[in-house]
């Protein structure tokens, strides 16, 4: 059993993580966001602290409290489109967040295996002749948010080099799954799926590009994933996480329409477009595969499903 502490265990992914890491026994501890609520965590009350990552003294203080041996920093601001309309406060925010983690650690001479987790945003605009990519594919990020995710994952590895911190790195690839908010495509989509069922509003799905091919993983094998790395994998050492499968977004929505209960119209809104998207990205994950064992397990339909559901049951929830 570790002492963990989950940066950012409010969001989709810190939430999933909090229930694995109990799962396997690890004593669970998290920092959420002071504006974030910490209703429905499988955490008692006493063992989060609501903290801004950005204010040093806060985060010495929360690692002095708790004394983590594992550190998962899943906190960031993770939203493309606000990256896009505020970069300098996505790079602050990504950045000293983590500085902040490093430093604390080194002053209270912690010495926690720390996960960074970076984004296969990093990749950025990936060539045909890089596919699949692996690890060693060139960085040409093209968005705020890549780039301050770049910077997260080197600022770990020279961390790593120069002060000898346990530090693993992990480049996940999309993930999706139940509890995930709006903003991205396929809680979008389900979002407006479950309104459409419910009524709430009219049978129009709207979309941006339906072209785009995407590697897509379940959230819950992600976190199953982190712990992994972070207890078999090498220290410095930088590891993709996908499904090594590339889906269309098109792919996605016949597969949703299918499960869901109304007869929709598919309308393109130019809003939804992004600058710079990249047609088709999808992972090698070897390297983790061979050195710590982890591979996927739970099939698209189901996360598919079960996020769809997830939502359904969010509508009838604001519904009641």
């Amino acid at each position: 059993m570790m002492r963990a502490l989950i940066t950012g265990v409010t969001g989709f992914v810190g939430r999933h993580l909090a229930r694995y890491l109990r799962q396997v026994g690890d004593d669970v501890f998290g920092i959420a966001s002071p504006r974030a609520s910490i209703e429905g965590l499988e955490i008692d009350q006493e063992r989060i602290v609501q903290a801004d990552l950005n204010d040093p003294s806060a985060v010495l203080g929360a690692l002095e409290a708790f004394r983590p041996e594992a550190i998962y920093h899943l906190a960031a601001q993770a939203s493309i489109p606000r990256a896009w309309e505020d970069p300098g406060r996505t790079l602050y925010n990504n950045i000293n967040a983590q500085l902040n983690l490093f430093q604390a650690a080194l002053a209270l001479r912690l010495e926690p295996a720390i996960l960074v987790v970076g984004s296969a945003d990093e990749y950025g605009r990936v060539h045909p002749e890089d596919l699949p990519v692996d690890e060693e594919t060139p960085l040409r990020p093209v968005n705020p948010y890549a780039v301050s995710k770049l910077a997260q994952d080197y600022l770990g590895l020279q961390y790593h080099l120069s002060h000898r911190m346990h530090i693993v790195r992990v480049r996940p690839f999309n993930h999706i799954g139940p509890g995930q908010g709006p903003g991205f495509v396929v809680p979008d989509f389900c979002q407006q799926l479950a309104r459409i069922e419910a009524g709430l509003q009219p049978p129009t799905l709207r979309v941006g590009n339906l072209e785009a091919q995407r590697d897509f993983t379940d959230v819950r094998d992600i976190v199953r994933g982190y712990h992994l790395a972070l207890t078999r994998g090498q220290p410095g050492q930088v590891y993709n996480l996908g499904s090594s499968r590339a889906w269309a977004i098109r792919d996605l929505l016949d597969r949703l329409l299918a499960l869901s209960t109304v007869s929709v119209q598919v309308e393109q809104d130019p809003s939804r477009m992004r600058p710079s998207d990249v047609p088709i990205i999808v992972s090698d994950c070897r390297r983790i595969r061979q050195e710590v064992g982890w591979e996927p397990h739970i099939p698209l339909e189901q996360s598919l499903r079960d996020t769809l559901d997830d939502w359904r049951n969010r509508i009838r929830k604001d519904r009641a």
